[in-house]
C-alpha cells in the first residue's frame, strides 16, 4: 500500500538547526506600538501564536548555521531573525474566529470557497493537512500575515519543546514558490477606454 500525501509530507528533524518549513507551536510574538502621536513612547504589546511556518530560505539557514559553527573571523552569513507566517487553525479560519483574540473580525468562508483553500486554488491561502502522529491540526496560512522574529528566540523555542515537525522537500519548495508569488505579484493600474489612449 502506498503512503498517504499527509504521511509523506512531514518529517522530524533533529539534528540542530532550523529549517525552512519547520512548524512551531505556542509561539510568544512581540510588537511594538507607539503610545504617543509624536513616537517618543510605545507599548510592546504581546501576541501569543498557536503555530508559525518558517519560510526563510533554507540555504540561508543553513549558511547561518554552517557559519556560527565555523571557527571564523568572518560573520558575514549570519541572520538576526527569520521570516515566518502564523498558521490559524482550519475550523477557526472557516468560521473567521482566529483572529477574535486580537479583536479582529475575519470573514467566513463557504463550503465551496474553503474547499478552493483546501485544493490550493487561491494563492492567498495555503492550505496543510493535519498529521496526528505528530501533533499538527488541520492550519491555514494567510500570506497577508508574516513576521520576522530573532534567531535566537526561534533556536530557543526548537530546541524548548515547541518544535511539531518538518515540511519535507518537495512540499516546503511548493509553499516557499506560493508565498513568494504572493508576495512579488504586481497591481496594475485600471486603464481607462478613452479614444487618446488609443494611439
Amino acid at each position: 500500500m502506498f503512503p498517504s500525501k499527509v504521511d509523506t509530507q512531514y518529517c522530524k528533524r533533529n539534528n540542530g538547526r532550523v529549517y525552512q518549513g519547520d512548524i512551531l507551536r505556542d509561539m510568544l510574538l512581540l510588537e511594538m506600538q507607539y503610545a504617543d502621536d509624536i513616537g517618543s513612547k510605545y507599548n510592546v504589546v504581546e501576541k501569543n501564536v498557536p503555530y508559525i511556518v518558517v519560510l526563510t530560505q533554507d540555504c540561508d539557514l543553513e549558511q547561518d548555521f554552517n557559519n556560527r559553527n565555523q571557527i571564523s573571523d568572518k560573520h558575514d552569513k549570519y541572520m538576526e531573525s527569520i521570516l515566518v507566517c502564523p498558521a490559524y487553525l482550519a475550523e477557526e479560519f472557516r468560521e473567521g474566529k482566529h483572529l477574535e483574540e486580537f479583536g479582529l473580525k475575519m470573514e467566513k468562508w463557504n463550503g465551496k470557497r474553503y474547499k478552493q483553500i483546501k485544493a490550493q486554488n487561491n494563492y492567498r491561502y495555503h492550505y496543510l493537512d493535519g498529521y496526528p502522529p505528530y501533533q499538527i491540526p488541520n492550519l491555514v496560512l494567510d500570506f497577508k500575515h508574516y513576521y520576522t522574529i530573532s534567531r535566537d528566540v526561534i533556536y530557543f523555542a526548537k530546541e524548548n519543546g515547541h518544535y511539531l515537525a518538518s515540511l519535507r522537500q518537495l512540499f516546503r519548495e511548493d509553499l516557499s514558490h506560493r508565498f513568494s508569488f504572493f508576495l512579488s505579484r504586481i497591481g496594475l493600474p485600471i486603464v481607462e477606454d478613452r479614444e487618446s489612449d488609443k494611439y
